[in-house]
């Protein structure tokens, strides 16, 4: 009967996970958002080659 309250605890877990994140989407308030009012962070960052023109980071195209 051991097997019984461990599915028990992984189905109650998994659940209580699966409600938190319902919840933090229909709140709409996650911690990586910006408050209101703030400006949003740009989420890519860019390099400058040789020729003086910007590129996406990582690229290794000259």
């Amino acid at each position: 009967m051991w097997y019984f309250s461990w599915i028990l605890g992984i189905g109650v877990a998994l659940g209580f996970g699966i409600i938190n994140v319902m919840w933090l989407e229909a709140s709409g308030k996650f911690t990586r958002d910006a408050a209101p009012g703030e400006p949003r962070a740009s989420t890519t960052s860019t390099t400058t080659n040789s020729a003086g023109t910007a590129s996406p980071a990582g690229s290794t195209k000259d």
